[in-house]
């Protein structure tokens, strides 16, 4: 005899201030309400409650309409910033593989120790070129 389990469902209360907050950063376009939802595990329901109830600029009766293209616009920047962020850093490493490679031709030509610490590894950039 297999006895049925029901899932218990916690009523949760939100602080007035937790509202107030969620209803500001949605109306500072730093948010949309499904992010917030999926953010803080509130319903958009809820959210969309609050705003109405708390928001200056929102009102009931007035339907609330989110831009997608916003949320997206700000996605292609983002990346479009990482290839920028990406492009600095290998162009930082070539620099190094050069610099490192200067100091090593210039110890074997002219026996000349140019680094401070001749202890230190060199750093794992790209490949090591050939030696002439």
């Amino acid at each position: 005899m297999k006895t049925e389990l029901k899932r218990i469902r916690k009523k949760r209360k939100f602080t007035e201030e937790l509202k107030r907050h969620l209803v500001k950063e949605f109306e500072s376009g730093k948010y949309s309400v499904l992010e917030l939802s999926r953010l803080h595990g509130i319903s958009v329901q809820n959210i969309y409650y609050w705003i109405y109830k708390y928001s200056t600029v929102n009102q009931r009766g007035y339907r609330v309409v989110e831009l997608k293209e916003s949320s997206m616009m700000k996605v292609k920047a983002l990346q479009k910033r990482i290839e920028e962020l990406e492009r600095i850093i290998g162009q930082k490493q070539i620099q190094i593989d050069y610099l490192e490679k200067m100091i090593e031709l210039a110890s074997k030509d002219y026996q000349i120790d140019i680094k401070k610490n001749s202890d230190t590894p060199q750093s794992g950039g790209s490949k090591k070129t050939s030696q002439k």
